[in-house]
């Protein structure tokens, strides 16, 4: 018993001896981690996107959209038709009589569309809009 009391009271004089002799606060390294903590969820937490109704930014439906249907978007793309490309075509302001030409469009730019980066993906199916 004597020696789990010994073993413990050097453990802890030993614990505080190397807090105190690196330098490290307690209290300089809760801020550290809390501010970086703030910093990442301050970041990533989404408020530029949504409104403060909850609700999604108009000029990042796109985007979101995008992002959430990729698989079934490349899908609709290889084929020149489909839910997900009309959806899209709607995204970009398209009108009805406008979506057939947009599609055969896509359609025509699959290859490139499925191998580029997702902002360019973006930006190449706002110029096959037009």
């Amino acid at each position: 018993m004597r020696q789990v009391t010994v073993r413990t009271v050097l453990l802890s004089c030993s614990t505080l001896l190397m807090l105190f002799a690196s330098g490290c606060t307690l209290k300089g390294t809760i801020k550290e981690t809390t501010d970086t903590t703030s910093n990442v969820t301050g970041t990533t937490s989404g408020r530029t996107w949504f409104t403060e109704d909850g609700l999604l930014h108009p000029e990042h439906k796109l985007t979101a959209f995008m992002a959430l249907n990729q698989t079934n978007m490349e899908q609709d793309l290889a084929r020149g038709q489909g839910e997900y490309v009309t959806s899209l075509g709607t995204l970009l302001g398209l009108s009805n009589d406008q979506q057939a030409a947009f599609h055969a469009k896509a359609q025509g730019a699959f290859a490139t569309l499925v191998t580029s980066d997702h902002e360019v993906r973006l930006q190449q199916l706002r110029t096959l809009a037009r």
